[in-house]
């Protein structure tokens, strides 16, 4: 009989212990948070990415009342930094600034990759939007997106793009589908390069960054003659957009976006998108992203993850009627 007593008793407590672990995550969730918060970052320090991590993640601090430390995990084009979250706890302490590229493009291309962007994250706020320009030399008789259409056209053996990623690749295909165009596309190691082969005359065309491109359209030896945002870049307001110059399915609008390994409490991951989404509203904000050449944005979890879910479907579409094949 003492040993059946004892059973229960250790039953009895074993329920016990149960079902205080089961009460106190919601406590623990509501909180969030009571130790230092981490963004990763798949690129290098000084980097777009990295200086829009630092900028979101000191308001961040502010608002938490804990410290946002920015860490910076590089390598195989931000994967590793990715596959990092992926893995992390899913306790609303790591978090992830994902670019476009690692959670949409990485994934089209790459099929081993060690992480799933849908099935391995939930996201948390879009934080960041930015266009694309499409820019030619200044030497060049093409002032107009049409000009460069019948240029290519008149003119194929000439026709290449260039990028320093897929997607600036992706950019390109989706060009060359909807105006019915050919031209090589050649993938350079960095914006930098690839700035420089348009301004050597190396390349006919590319879609840069709004940043990177600065530095050509400052000395009037590149010329941007669309911008893929859909109303105006405040930067540069005399680009016509793509939709004005008659290819509204040129409109792209790259992100970055913060989030969170699957599985992190609700609780926290809207302590986190509320934050965020203010932060982002703060008219500050707008001066200080100005200056990294991104445009705030807001949009909640559900937003984000609409976002990404559509961009995946879009770009495969655009990888299969272009027949970029994946990397091996």
């Amino acid at each position: 009989m003492k040993s059946k007593d004892l059973i229960k008793r250790r039953h009895a407590l074993a329920l016990a212990f149960a079902g205080t672990m089961l009460g106190a995550v919601p406590a623990l969730a509501q909180d969030f948070p009571v130790k230092p918060v981490r963004i990763i970052v798949g690129q290098a320090a000084g980097g777009g990415m990295d200086s829009l991590a630092r900028l979101i993640g000191a308001k961040l601090a502010e608002a938490l009342k804990q410290p946002v430390v920015v860490e910076n995990k590089v390598g195989a084009g931000g994967i590793i930094g990715t596959d990092f979250v992926a893995k992390s706890p899913a306790d609303g302490y790591t978090l992830l600034m994902g670019p476009i590229g690692n959670m949409v493009f990485t994934p089209i291309l790459t099929p081993k990759l060690r992480y799933d962007a849908q099935k391995d994250f939930t996201p948390v706020a879009l934080v960041a939007t930015f266009p694309l320009l499409m820019m030619v030399n200044s030497k060049l008789p093409i002032t107009t997106v049409p000009e460069l259409v019948a240029y290519v056209k008149a003119n194929p053996a000439k026709a290449n793009y260039g990028g320093s990623g897929p997607a600036f690749q992706f950019a390109t295909e989706q060009f060359k589908i909807k105006t019915q165009t050919s031209g090589e596309f050649i993938q350079y190691k960095s914006m930098s390069e690839t700035i420089t082969a348009l301004i050597s005359g190396d390349l006919l065309s590319a879609f840069v960054d709004p940043g990177p491109a600065a530095l050509g359209l400052a000395d009037g030896r590149l010329r941007a003659i669309a911008v893929t945002s859909p109303t105006s870049f405040a930067e540069l307001p005399t680009v016509p957009t793509m939709s004005s110059v008659g290819l509204p399915e040129l409109q792209m609008q790259f992100w970055a976006g913060l989030f969170v390994p699957a599985g992190t409490p609700a609780a926290v991951i809207k302590r986190l998108e509320t934050e965020i989404n203010r932060i982002t509203a703060l008219p500050e904000m707008a001066q200080r992203m100005a200056s990294i050449h991104v445009q705030p944005a807001s949009g909640n979890s559900q937003h984000l993850t609409k976002l990404l879910n559509d961009d995946l479907v879009k770009w495969r579409q655009v990888a299969r009627i272009a027949n970029i094949k994946p990397n091996e």
